[in-house]
């Protein structure tokens, strides 16, 4: 498709997460480039509502249905709150697929570690579908997610899928947690201890706060994992999406361009450094 020019898409269906978060299906109005339409996990579109504005939004459908590009989106402003109103039959605009997706075909026959934080999980929902839909292309998963509060923690029945997979542990962590809260109370980085993985053939993929990556990144290298096996999805203000606006500049890259995916190796000077 034509990067500078949205195509019309129809809303198929609404699915109210959590308080806050909605999941919205789409599917292309034109069916050529419906069928032509092709993107990797970790690849976002950006969703244009007429006469508001656009915003980037992670894809997390799986690669391979041809029928429906789901995006997942949290009511924090003018525009989300603005696509949170819409309904099925609605119509938007999408541009779109950009930048780069998660490196699952490395990850193949290596053991898999996934951390996500807060309420960004989004970004490696797609990738997570991926494995378990080939999960026989790959070793032990881990899937680590922690919230603030438990209150925040959405999608128990996926996480119960994924759980039941072989080979797959799953942990959950809330830093603040209700009585009724049956995982653990606490920094997510505490569980790691729990992981199950070669650390000669591993790959870590994780977004999230910052912050808390940073955590997970230290952790990961005590246990020599290597920088070059550290993914990181990153977050920026994300307005063109090709590399011209220059807002979601990071050095001499764009997170829009040559991200939203990086490898922590060929960004460990920038990563967390104040004012990048």
């Amino acid at each position: 498709m034509n990067p500078y020019l949205p195509q019309e898409a129809e809303i198929i269906e609404r699915i109210q997460e959590s308080p806050t978060l909605f999941t919205l299906r789409l599917r292309l109005t034109n069916a050529q480039l419906q069928q032509q339409y092709q993107f990797e996990p970790g690849q976002f579109n950006m969703l244009y509502l007429p006469n508001v504005g656009e915003i980037p939004i992670s894809i997390v459908s799986d690669p391979k249905d041809e029928h429906i590009l789901d995006h997942t989106i949290r009511s924090v402003g003018r525009i989300s709150r603005g696509l949170e109103q819409l309904k099925q039959g609605d119509r938007i605009g999408i541009r779109g697929p950009f930048g780069r997706g998660w490196p699952l075909l490395a990850a193949e026959q290596k053991d898999v570690i996934v951390v996500t934080g807060g309420l960004g999980c989004a970004p490696v929902v797609a990738a997570i579908n991926y494995i378990m839909y080939r999960r026989e292309r790959f070793g032990t998963v881990n899937i680590v997610q922690g919230v603030k509060h438990s209150n925040d923690f959405i999608w128990k029945e996926r996480y119960d899928e994924w759980r039941a997979a072989p080979d797959t542990v799953v942990l959950l962590a809330a830093d603040q947690g209700e009585a009724i809260w049956p995982w653990h109370i606490g920094p997510v980085t505490r569980l790691f201890d729990q992981l199950a993985f070669d650390k000669e053939r591993v790959i870590a993929m994780m977004c999230g706060p910052e912050g808390m990556m940073r955590a997970a990144i230290t952790h990961l290298q005590e246990q020599e994992v290597a920088d070059a096996d550290i993914w990181l999805s990153m977050e920026r203000n994300m307005q063109c999406a090709v590399g011209h606006c220059g807002h979601c500049q990071y050095g001499s890259r764009f997170v829009c361009k040559d991200g939203p995916v990086f490898c922590y190796e060929d960004i460990k000077p920038l990563f967390g450094q104040r004012g990048f």
